[in-house]
């Protein structure tokens, strides 16, 4: 069963929430050692309300991260392992008709929870794939002819292997862009690495973390986030940032109007975690790749150049002019 967290307490101040941050940063940071800048990220999009695609080789943690995070929240973790015989009423559940009642009855499926784990989701179907679309922007489900609505929060944190292409499924571009941000965790260092089969061997590692939030503090949390100030400047800039993708002559599909939005949102977040009140360019360019990177599509001579929407992003980073970091 999924766990409401929107109850309760409204906004408080950013050096509250920059202290919380900190705080659940911290505790996940026990799970996942040696990887403070994903799990930052992580958590930007969190609590900015928006979904990761981790796109990693398998084994460095990336499932270990989803649970810390639910742990440190206290919000429900859900599972599901995307294969390519899965179904959408697999995903998000299905009417089961109740003999007893002479009527149908919704099976909830495993989309019903705070932070879920679409583990290999290139593995599914697209029909399947698709299952997703709906719940990830609306934050709700569709059967039949009732909707069901997920409690908040909710996200999906869903996995890919680059590597293994065997048996997968791309996913399409209207599934990419409903991911505020795609990470990589990558392989730690040996001293980190070393550190974990130190405390594995001594049993300290295996369960997650405990839980840091109390009831009612992660909406207050979202809610603060309304006192974070972005000038009309940065605005502007954002959105002719965005804009000037669409222009690039190496790019075949550039940044869309829901990127615009989440790399607004997402430096509001990372403003806020640094117990700012404001926005600088800074926030905007830290966030410009994870969040635009896997929205764009090369053209075929791009690629042979050997570029990628990385060094395409870094050269329109420098070109257009950004607005004074302190700008308030």
């Amino acid at each position: 069963m999924n766990i409401d967290l929107t109850e309760t307490a409204g906004p408080r101040d950013v050096d509250w929430f920059a202290e919380r941050f900190r705080q659940v940063a911290a505790n996940v940071g026990q799970a996942i050692r040696g990887k403070p800048a994903v799990i930052d990220l992580a958590l930007i999009a969190l609590f900015s309300e928006g979904h990761v695609l981790l796109e990693d080789v398998p084994g460095v943690g990336k499932t270990r991260l989803g649970q810390a995070i639910a742990a440190s929240i206290g919000g429900h973790f859900g599972r599901v392992q995307f294969t390519p015989d899965l179904l959408p009423s697999d995903v998000t559940g299905t009417d089961i008709f109740h003999q007893g009642t002479g009527e149908f009855e919704f099976r909830a499926g495993p989309v019903f929870c705070n932070i879920l784990l679409a583990d290999e989701v290139n593995r599914a179907s697209p029909k399947t794939q698709s299952a997703l679309l709906e719940v990830m922007e609306e934050r709700r489900v569709t059967i039949g002819t009732t909707t069901h609505a997920v409690a908040r929060p909710f996200s999906v944190l869903a996995t890919s292997n680059p590597i293994e292409h065997e048996g997968t499924y791309r996913l399409p571009e209207a599934q990419l862009d409903r991911f505020m941000m795609r990470l990589t965790v990558g392989y730690p260092s040996v001293d980190v690495e070393a550190d974990v089969l130190d405390s594995w061997l001594r049993d300290e590692f295996r369960d997650p973390p405990g839980q840091v939030l109390a009831a009612g503090e992660f909406p207050a949390m979202v809610a603060t986030l309304r006192r974070v100030q972005v000038a009309p400047a940065l605005i502007e800039y954002i959105a002719t940032y965005c804009s000037e993708t669409r222009k690039l002559p190496g790019l075949r599909l550039g940044a869309s109007t829901r990127a615009t939005l989440a790399l607004g949102v997402a430096a509001r977040t990372r403003a806020a975690s640094q117990g700012r009140s404001y926005v600088t360019g800074d926030d905007v360019l830290d966030l410009v790749e994870p969040v635009l990177a896997h929205r764009l599509i090369l053209t075929s001579a791009a690629r042979a150049d050997g570029e990628t929407a990385g060094s395409l992003l870094d050269q329109l980073g420098r070109r257009l002019p950004l607005p004074d970091r302190a700008t308030r």
